[in-house]
C-alpha cells in the first residue's frame, strides 16, 4: 500500500485524543508554522510521541467542514517510521489476508466488510473456496519495545468485547481470527499488553484457547519523495 502527498513536520503537543499540533517549516513564512492535524489512533502513544519528534502528514481529503486541514500517518522512532493511522488498517489487512501469506486464510477473500455479528461489527467475514465463512477482527499495534510488541497500550472494552464475540462465535462452529498489524518492522515477538489491559489479555488467552486464530503480522513503511510504502514483513512469534 502507498500513501502519498506526504508532509513532514514536528510534533508539538497533543491537546486531545484525536488532535495534534505540529510545526512544519514554511517557505512563505521563512520560519516554523503551528499547525493542527487529526490523529486517528485511540492509543496513548506516550512511548513514540515525544516533544519534537518527526511526523509524517497528509492533506485531509475531505477538508470541508473540519478543525483540521492535515492528518497524521506516521512518527519516527529511532530510524524507523511507525503508523498511526487506523484509517488505514482495513485496506492493510485486506491486502494481507488476500495475498496468500497466511495459511489459515489461503483461498479466502474478503465477502464483507464491517459484518455484524452478535452486538459487535466485526472487521471482515471471509469466504474461501469451500464456501465456508470466517470472522477476522483486525488491530493496530504501535508499542514496540525490545523487539517485544504489546496489545493495547491503553485499556480497551471495545476490543475486549470483540474478542469475547469471536470466541462465542468458535463455539457456535463459526470460524474466526483476530490479525494484529504490528505497524513496525523491529518486532519479533507479540504478547498482550497484561500490566495495562488485563481484562483484554485474559479474554485474548481464553479465545486463543478456545480455538480463535490469533496472527500477529509485522510491518515496514518506507518513506520516500513525498510516499509512504507500507509493506508486510513476516509473522511474528505469538506468547501467550
Amino acid at each position: 500500500m502507498i500513501v502519498s502527498n506526504i508532509i513532514e513536520g514536528n510534533f508539538v503537543e497533543r491537546p486531545n485524543r484525536f488532535t495534534v499540533v505540529f510545526k512544519t517549516n514554511s517557505e512563505l513564512n521563512k520560519g516554523p508554522v503551528l499547525e493542527k492535524a487529526h490523529l486517528r489512533d485511540p492509543g496513548r502513544l506516550k512511548e513514540l510521541l515525544l516533544p519534537d519528534v518527526a511526523l509524517l502528514l497528509r492533506p485531509a481529503l475531505n477538508p470541508d467542514g473540519r478543525k483540521t486541514k492535515y492528518d497524521v500517518v506516521a512518527v519516527k522512532k529511532d530510524d524507523l517510521w511507525v503508523l498511526i493511522n487506523s484509517g488505514f488498517h482495513s485496506d492493510i489487512a485486506q491486502d494481507l489476508i488476500e495475498s496468500g501469506r497466511i495459511g489459515e486464510f489461503s483461498d479466502c477473500s474478503v465477502e464483507r466488510r464491517e459484518y455484524t455479528y452478535g452486538k459487535s461489527r466485526i472487521d471482515f467475514l471471509l469466504a474461501d473456496d469451500n464456501d465456508e465463512r470466517m470472522l477476522v477482527e483486525v488491530k493496530g499495534c504501535t508499542l514496540v519495545e525490545d523487539g517485544l510488541a504489546r496489545f493495547p497500550d491503553a485499556p480497551t472494552t471495545r476490543g475486549k468485547k470483540h474478542v469475547e464475540e469471536l470466541t462465542r462465535a468458535v463455539g457456535e462452529g463459526l470460524k474466526s481470527a483476530i490479525l494484529f498489524l504490528v505497524l513496525s518492522e523491529d518486532a519479533c515477538r507479540f504478547t498482550p499488553n497484561r500490566v495495562t489491559d488485563p481484562e483484554f489479555s485474559q479474554a485474548l488467552e481464553l479465545a486463543h484457547e478456545r480455538g480463535v486464530v490469533v496472527v500477529p503480522y509485522s510491518f515496514k513503511n518506507i518513506y520516500i519523495g513525498d510516499k509512504l510504502e507500507i509493506k508486510p514483513v513476516k509473522r511474528i512469534k505469538l506468547d501467550l
